[in-house]
């Protein structure tokens, strides 16, 4: 099961090395020879879902990192090199498909890039759920330290070229299913992640390198998330492991990709053991799979 505050049950509970050649498309670039700024975005045909890798590359006359700017939210963008940056930006099964436009600016000047995100069918799912467990809201105290983890936007980047998967488990549940709950359709609701099934206490492992900067625990008050560890990758990208029988790390230590983390269990809201595993940029929701296959830098 999920967990996300957008719907009145489920919480959402439930690439790349470098920029890769053949995969990067130059969708626009100032062609004067006094070009201040050259903005690439991959992938080049992105569906809902997608996350947005920014590269900018400028003069270096300004000195100062440019920003990106779509939707009315600005987006700082972090130095992967001598005038060059790079910022990721979400998309997510709720927005609508089209035209996004983004304005970069750099170098005193601000140059425009459209990109067309493509639409894509997420699964559709019915959940029925008894009386008793629908009345179950979670507590406050959980949702504003989620809400606060997946916020965070650390300027080092902490992770190295592809995530891992976290468990060795099959996957039950797909990034993105839409969910009829009790005959209603939740409009708000996707799945924010991809479950795993796997034995209580099999290892769960970190996808990535980072810092631990989330732990709840059931007796705090983590009702619906059950035991949860968040790790932050840096530069606004973090992952969440939810409904764990234990947990084997602290808060603000620092863990290698695939070091165990804790163990699969059935806390919280959940009709099994599995691990509900979410991965975040700026705070959205966004399919882990590209991260995995590729790996973001």
């Amino acid at each position: 099961m999920t967990c996300d505050r957008t719907f009145s049950f489920y919480p959402p509970c439930g690439f790349f090395a470098s920029v890769v050649t053949g995969a990067t498309v130059a969708l626009a670039s100032l062609t004067s020879p006094a070009a201040a700024l050259e903005v690439r975005v991959v992938p080049d045909n992105p569906r809902l879902g997608d996350t947005l890798s920014v590269l900018v590359e400028t003069d270096g006359s300004d000195g100062t990192a440019p920003t990106v700017t779509t939707g009315g939210r600005r987006y700082e963008t972090f130095a992967v090199g001598t005038n060059r940056y790079r910022a990721f930006l979400p998309t997510t099964p709720l927005e609508r498909p089209g035209m996004r436009r983004l304005q970069v600016s750099g170098d005193g000047t601000v140059e425009t890039v459209s990109v067309n995100v493509g639409d894509r069918d997420f699964p559709i799912q019915e959940i029925w759920l008894s009386a008793e467990t629908n009345a179950i809201v979670g507590t406050d105290y959980e949702f504003d330290r989620v809400d606060a983890f997946k916020q965070l936007v650390t300027p080092d980047r902490f992770w190295t070229g592809p995530f891992l998967h976290p468990s060795d488990g099959p996957v039950t549940t797909v990034y993105g299913v839409r969910r009829y709950y009790n005959g209603e359709w939740a409009g708000d609701y996707y799945h924010r992640g991809i479950d795993y099934a796997a034995a209580t206490g099999a290892p769960v492992r970190a996808a990535a390198s980072g810092r631990v900067a989330l732990v709840g625990r059931v007796e705090q008050g983590f009702e619906l998330h059950g035991n949860t560890v968040g790790i932050d990758h840096g530069q606004g990208v973090t992952t969440i492991y939810l409904h764990l029988s234990r947990i084997d790390v602290r808060e603000g230590q620092m863990v290698e990709a695939g070091q165990t983390i804790g163990g699969v269990g059935s806390t919280g809201i959940s009709t099994g053991p599995h691990l509900h595993w979410g991965l975040y940029v700026r705070g959205e929701s966004v399919d882990p799979y590209p991260w995995q296959r590729l790996g973001l830098k």
